[in-house]
């Protein structure tokens, strides 16, 4: 895989990688394979914080390009689509759902709380 461009935004608390995958004698990579390869070129990034998108792979040619998106947080997650999150559920380990649903739970504790005032 070779990094075509990467870019921090620090407004939306993430990574912003677009790349190149040559896989000439081989299958079209799944995007699994490429979350897990996006995984190492990050260090310290969480998987279940990585979208891929815009995956495109040519006719005829054995190249396929794409950008990767590493969040910091399922709190910056929260600007990504609900079908790029309902896409990306099957390669989740379960982590950053329950740490919404966790989120969300402490949430309406906490209005109910203001509300009985």
């Amino acid at each position: 895989m070779e990094i075509v461009n990467r870019t921090e935004n620090k407004i939306l608390n993430r990574v912003e990688i677009d790349f190149k995958w040559s896989h000439k004698g081989s299958k079209t990579p799944s995007k699994k394979e490429i979350m897990d390869l996006v995984k190492t070129l990050e260090p310290g990034s969480n998987p279940d914080f990585i979208v891929v998108k815009n995956c495109k792979t040519r006719y005829g040619q054995a190249l396929t390009t794409g950008q990767a998106l590493i969040y910091d947080s399922s709190e910056a997650m929260k600007v990504e689509p609900e079908y790029i999150h309902e896409r990306h559920k099957g390669f989740r380990s379960g982590n950053a759902s329950e740490e919404s649903a966790a989120e969300a739970t402490e949430e309406v504790a906490e209005e109910s709380e203001d509300g009985g005032e």
